[in-house]
């Protein structure tokens, strides 16, 4: 069924995209993480580390939100090829010629 294959097909693509939002989050978190290392007093260690536990939820909030949404096209999709093929076909509309 080619229906069923473009329905995988929108699932993987979701799955990469949110590997590589998930890497890129986690990359952007492990920065701020060094930087609360580095950092001299407290309270800049503190903010550093809640910016990077910000990052990490923002971040994991977007990747479920691009889940959700490939999930649903995905499902659309296969409902409206369900629907498509239980459907009578149409008639073509016969012209009449004039003789």
């Amino acid at each position: 069924m080619a229906e069923a294959d473009l329905e995988v097909v929108i699932r993987q693509l979701a799955k990469q995209q949110n590997k590589g939002l998930m890497a890129a989050v986690k990359s952007r978190r492990n920065r701020y993480i060094s930087l609360a290392a580095k950092a001299k007093d407290k309270e800049a260690k503190e903010r550093y580390k809640q910016i990077a536990k910000n990052i990490m939820l923002q971040g994991a909030a977007a990747a479920k939100r691009l889940q959700i949404s490939a999930d649903n096209a995905a499902d659309s999709y296969a409902r409206s090829m369900r629907h498509a093929a239980a459907a009578p076909p149409t008639q073509k509309a016969v012209k009449k010629t004039k003789t």
